[in-house]
């Protein structure tokens, strides 16, 4: 069963300022138990009480990408596929920012076969699966710089992975899911160039990273602790947050016992609008997570929090990813299999 992230009753516990993006969904937070996720608790305590360590990463929707359109397009043509979702349309509204050149193609559902979508200025051809191979292979021809970027269904991940391979296309991949060993295996095996991570968002990587670091660095630190977990998506995502797991899974090294069973996960829209604070606008649309860490005692807390409302921060990072391997494409790396980490390492991100 999942449980309820709950104030400590001996422990005065100062909570992180909220961005404007949660302060405008109300002033009073309140769960089954009675934790209130926007209270301001005043120190009735030890000063240290006040000094409690907390880290926050918060994300927005860019809302002026049309300002820092370049003049210039960048010649990287990118296939986009699933460009009916709403992960696609964010993509290709980010790539038509960064000066990248959209192709009229895309690969789709069966039933979406032959229809035309209209994404900012670009007319996309869906394609169905019948006809896959021979249209890539025909993109690849007309367009010999051509990246396609992956952000389908788990279940088309490793078929699609192979398709992209046997034509020899490089490939940015954000879809979860699918046999993971089997996609590294193909890729490798190929040598073909492609990024793949199931988290585009490179603040939020480079929060995990940071993570690692601590956890492999400082092995118990908090042994003893106490660890509560939220984390709340749109309604469509029934499974646990593949980023709460990677946080986890870091103070879990760090000599934390919690099972992943505990985790609250928060898919309710009135509970997203009232408890946790998420702007109604973002509810089909969003990831807020918090990371709750107690002391044996309860007189030492700890919160990790990082929020994203839309899909912007992934759009951004997954075209980073994109100009990322094209240039090694184009340097003629040795090395072909990337994620988000190597992106990040790059360092220059727009």
């Amino acid at each position: 069963m999942a449980s309820t992230l709950k104030l400590p009753a001996n422990c005065v516990v100062v909570q992180q300022q909220r961005r404007a993006v949660l302060a405008r969904a109300g002033t009073s937070r309140l769960d089954a138990t009675g934790f209130n996720w926007k209270q301001r608790v005043s120190s009735s305590s030890s000063s240290a009480m006040n000094m409690i360590p907390k880290m926050s990463i918060s994300a927005i929707p860019n809302q002026s990408l049309e300002k820092s359109l370049p003049k210039n397009k960048i010649d990287i043509p990118i296939m986009v596929n699933s460009c009916s979702g709403k992960m696609g349309k964010a993509i290709i509204q980010a790539a038509d920012s960064a000066g990248l050149s959209v192709v009229p193609a895309s690969f789709g559902s069966a039933e979406e076969s032959g229809q035309t979508f209209q994404v900012g200025a670009n007319e996309i051809l869906i394609h169905g699966p019948d006809e896959r191979e021979r249209t890539l292979a025909s993109l690849l021809e007309k367009y010999p710089n051509l990246i396609v970027v992956d952000f389908t269904v788990p279940s088309a991940v490793n078929d699609n992975a192979e398709l992209y391979c046997k034509v020899g296309v490089p490939f940015v991949m954000g879809t979860t899911g699918g046999d993971r060993d089997r996609l590294y295996k193909t890729v490798e095996d190929s040598q073909v160039y492609a990024v793949i991570s199931p988290q585009m968002g490179k603040q939020v990587v480079a929060f995990l990273a940071a993570m690692e670091i601590m956890a492999e660095q400082f092995p118990g630190a908090f042994s003893g602790y106490s660890l509560q977990v939220m984390e709340s998506h749109q309604a469509s995502k029934v499974d646990t947050s593949g980023t709460a797991k990677a946080v986890i899974s870091c103070f879990q090294k760090l000599g934390v016992s919690f099972d992943m069973e505990q985790v609250q996960l928060i898919r309710d829209s009135q509970q997203q609008l009232e408890m946790v604070g998420v702007p109604e606008e973002h509810l089909s649309g969003h990831a807020f997570h918090m990371y709750h860490l107690s002391s044996p005692d309860e007189t030492v807390s700890f919160e990790f929090q990082h929020n994203v409302c839309g899909r912007s921060i992934y759009a951004e990072g997954t075209i980073d990813s994109v100009i990322f391997l094209a240039k090694k494409v184009h340097s003629k790396a040795e090395k072909r299999l990337y994620n988000m980490i190597d992106v990040l390492r790059e360092g220059n991100m727009r």
